[in-house]
């Protein structure tokens, strides 16, 4: 069946826009009655028509948590388009998507390998579980810093270890794009009879074209989720959950959903999912052509740029199974005594370009058919003069040490789960070492967990986050803001001389 066939429809978009327009009198919610009841500078700024989409569960617009009709009928169609069997729409983001995978197939005790620099949604959801996580570490490229993606081979590894796994779950792409062979990994994973779960937050964009890597559903992943909204056009919170094969539990899938989910969602999040969808069958192909293009010519000129690098495919490729989305722009600083936060921030500040985000030594862009060639060859433009502009600033600047994320796995004293439930206390983060944590300490973005509830403190990992808040990048997930102070386990004496322990990494 081609991807066109019966995708002309946009039914939920279609029955919200119409509701929108009868213009009816309403005592249901929301409480702003389609605008009328909206603060007059708010409604002013944004205009009217967008609170009349702001709709309330009813007949003519369904429901999410039991479709019947029009939203059914949306996700029917998503499920064509993306080549999966179900489609599922989530209105509170990856997040949501994540812990429904791991809550509709792990039950308390069961183990889940997962790579250790899955996004914090992926530990909360084994801490909701109750599951014990099989962490895989994956390597870091001392080119560039990136922690890069896992491998068949490491895959492979953790499965034979631990042959009792529930699931495995990769992260893929990796927030600044790289990706490994899901095909290889479904292989195994399914030959070790596991579930293969796929975090493609990164990747909604990837079925729709040829010239990217291949998408989590066309190589034999059994559930994944997208982020719609980070490099399509839908709005923020937009995501979406697809099924291929038998070995997910549906109708768990479906209950699982129900408890994680708004029953008040949002319909102009799931309508703009629709139009999304709708938009990628249609012109995806054009648009990401384009998208590439604006890509790999800006990829070119900053590779010119004395003192920067930006991520090609080509190196990516070097290392074993890895590839790269070259929708995503890693700009290195490596070549300058300038981190990549200074960058980012002047960038900000002195030429109102926002990057997606920043680290120690490199910039991340995220590009989509949103963004143009005009504000593509700004952003060269912009690094050129920064490089010139500052060269004398950045020379006499004395540069702060590198800090590589911590490429060891911390010794687990209690499962994550577990360590929520006991006594703690809060102790200054300075004399925390050998202690253990009771809270996940979270570097956002790119929001990897570098400690995890149960899991001893090291000085390798107080003296890493020192460095990240030195730079200026913000910690969140622990209940100090400012990290002086953590929390940690009452009862410490299962702690005692294991206080540097480490799981060093499989593979």
């Amino acid at each position: 069946m081609s991807l066109f066939d019966g995708q002309d429809k946009t039914p939920l978009y279609d029955a919200v826009v119409s509701y929108a327009n009868e213009n009816k009198i309403s005592y249901h919610t929301p409480g702003h009655k389609h605008g009328k009841g909206i603060a007059k500078n708010f409604r002013q700024f944004v205009g009217e028509k967008v609170f009349r989409l702001d709709l309330s569960v009813m007949s003519e617009v369904d429901s999410l948590h039991e479709p019947s009709t029009v939203i059914k009928e949306a996700q029917v169609l998503a499920a064509q388009a993306y080549g999966a069997d179900y489609s599922f729409f989530l209105v509170n983001g990856t997040t949501g998507g994540n812990q429904a995978m791991i809550l509709s197939v792990c039950d308390p005790g069961d183990k889940i390998i997962i790579p250790r620099n899955a996004h914090k949604s992926v530990i909360s959801a084994v801490i909701l579980a109750g599951a014990e996580p099989v962490y895989i570490m994956p390597k870091i490229d001392p080119g560039t810093d990136l922690i890069l993606n896992l491998t068949p081979e490491q895959v492979e590894e953790a499965c034979r270890q631990h042959p009792d796994a529930k699931a495995v779950l990769v992260t893929n792409p990796t927030y600044f794009g790289l990706t490994t062979d899901l095909e290889a990994i479904a292989d195994i994973v399914h030959r070790y009879d596991k579930i293969f779960l796929v975090d493609e937050a990164h990747g909604g964009h990837l079925h729709f074209h040829s010239g990217l890597p291949k998408s989590a559903i066309d190589s034999g992943a059994d559930m994944c989720v997208q982020s719609t909204h980070k490099h399509l056009a839908a709005l923020s919170q937009g995501s979406m959950l697809h099924v291929k094969g038998v070995r997910v539990d549906i109708m768990r899938l479906k209950t699982t959903l129900q408890m994680l989910q708004t029953t008040s969602p949002s319909y102009i999040i799931m309508a703009s999912l629709d139009i999304s969808r709708y938009q990628m069958v249609h012109e995806g192909e054009q648009i990401l052509t384009d998208v590439i293009k604006m890509c790999e010519d800006a990829r070119a000129e900053i590779n010119k740029i004395p003192g920067l690098s930006c991520l090609t495919r080509e190196t990516a490729q070097k290392f074993p199974s890895l590839d790269l989305d070259v929708t995503k722009l890693t700009v290195s600083t490596k070549g300058l005594p300038c981190l990549g936060y200074d960058m980012a921030k002047i960038l900000n500040s002195e030429y109102d370009i926002q990057t997606e985000m920043s680290d120690f030594q490199n910039v991340l862009l995220f590009v989509s058919g949103g963004n143009t060639p005009k504000e593509m060859k700004k952003f060269v433009a912009a690094l050129r003069k920064i490089v010139v502009d500052y060269k004398d600033m950045f020379i006499n600047q004395k540069k702060r040490k590198s800090i590589l994320f911590p490429h060891f796995i911390p010794h687990k004293e209690v499962n994550p789960r577990e360590a929520l439930t006991k006594l703690t206390r809060k102790i200054p983060f300075k004399r925390s070492v050998g202690k253990i944590c009771a809270e996940i300490v979270c570097p956002y973005p790119p929001g990897i967990p570098v400690l995890c509830p149960g899991e001893v403190i090291t000085q390798e990992i107080y003296t890493y986050l020192m460095n990240v808040l030195d730079s200026g990048a913000r910690i969140n997930g622990q209940s100090d803001a400012r990290l002086q102070t953590i929390k940690v386990l009452e009862d410490e004496s299962e702690a005692g001389a294991s206080d540097q322990k480490k799981l060093f990494v499989i593979g």
